[in-house]
């Protein structure tokens, strides 16, 4: 149990965008790898079979909360309105929100 918690640290400190985490992403790799925890090697096979964007998301300092925020609040007020009025009012409610 002190392994896994160990581990998951070690990948917490590469979550703040720093141009070194690529590194430290193929060296924690290798640290699951060398552990027994086969939970966190299928996690660690994900991160490496796109390894492009993980690599991209631990280095680069841009977000897309933002966007990704106005989309949830889209589809919010679409699901609160399914079935009370036409696409027209859904339009105005979304630009006046």
């Amino acid at each position: 149990m002190t392994q896994l918690a160990s581990i998951i640290r070690d990948f917490a400190q590469l979550l703040m965008p720093r141009a070194e985490n690529a590194d430290g992403l193929s060296r924690w790799i290798v640290q699951v790898r060398a552990a027994d925890l086969p939970h966190l090697h299928a996690f660690a096979r994900g991160l490496e079979r796109d390894s492009d964007a993980v690599i991209a998301a631990l280095t680069l300092p841009h977000s897309n909360g933002p966007t990704e925020g106005v989309d949830t609040e889209t589809k919010r007020i679409a699901r609160q309105m399914h079935g009370r009025a036409g696409f027209t009012l859904l339009r105005h409610r979304i630009l006046l929100g």
